[in-house]
């Protein structure tokens, strides 16, 4: 199993990207005492050393659904600002969405084509009329179909219905890709404040020798 999170720091100030890089160490840290193994897929950093703006992350392993749905949603990072001293807000928010990376491209083959000979109407001579020389072409997997009569020759026209198909199944493929890539984007613009699923604070000096004490132990 793996999922992919994208985590957005949206259209926040610069600590909204250093919040985003201490939750996502956390998320990393998290997923490692539960045996899932993580991937930055994706990095764009913020303007500051050791930030990010967005980070799509690859999670895998038994439970990674659960394990991404346990960080979606808004996420806070609880601390003072390191950039602003005289700020007295300690909030720091960040978006975390599970989103599709890719889409899967459709196999063009002849075999999955039924081709079926018709007549059609209109000009064209006695013999358009007369012959069964148009193609109807139904691609089954897609259900995309194509009717061709350009030709006076069946075989013509099954040439050209060939080619239209593998076209428009192309063109599919594009267009579904290129709306997987709208909403990823799209997520940047969706994160709101307050009311978050989820709180992170730094760890006291007492909680990180506990962290490292465990880490040590752990085969």
């Amino acid at each position: 199993m793996s999922v992919h999170l994208l985590l957005s720091a949206g259209r926040g100030p610069q600590e909204c990207a250093w919040a985003l890089a201490r939750l996502l160490r956390r998320l990393e840290a998290d997923a490692t005492r539960q045996n899932l193994e993580t991937h930055r897929a994706q990095t764009i950093p913020g303007d500051r050393p050791d930030t990010y703006r967005s980070v799509l992350i690859q999670i895998s392993g038994a439970g990674a659904e659960a394990f991404a749905a346990s960080w979606t949603g808004t996420l806070c990072w609880q601390a003072p600002s390191p950039y602003r001293a005289g700020t007295g807000r300690k909030n720091w928010y960040v978006i975390a969405q599970p989103c599709q990376v890719d889409t899967p491209r459709t196999t063009f083959e002849e075999a999955d084509v039924d081709i079926v000979a018709c007549r059609t109407g209109g000009p064209g001579g006695q013999h358009r009329n007369k012959a069964s020389t148009a193609v109807r072409a139904t691609h089954r997997p897609s259900g995309i179909v194509v009717v061709v009569d350009t030709e006076r020759q069946f075989s013509l026209n099954r040439r050209i219905a060939m080619r239209l198909l593998r076209q428009r199944i192309e063109d599919g493929d594009e267009t579904a890709g290129r709306a997987v890539t709208t909403a990823r984007w799209r997520v940047h613009d969706e994160l709101v404040r307050g009311n978050p699923t989820r709180i992170e604070r730094p760890e006291t000096p007492k909680q990180d020798l506990a962290s490292q004490e465990q880490a040590r132990r752990r085969p």
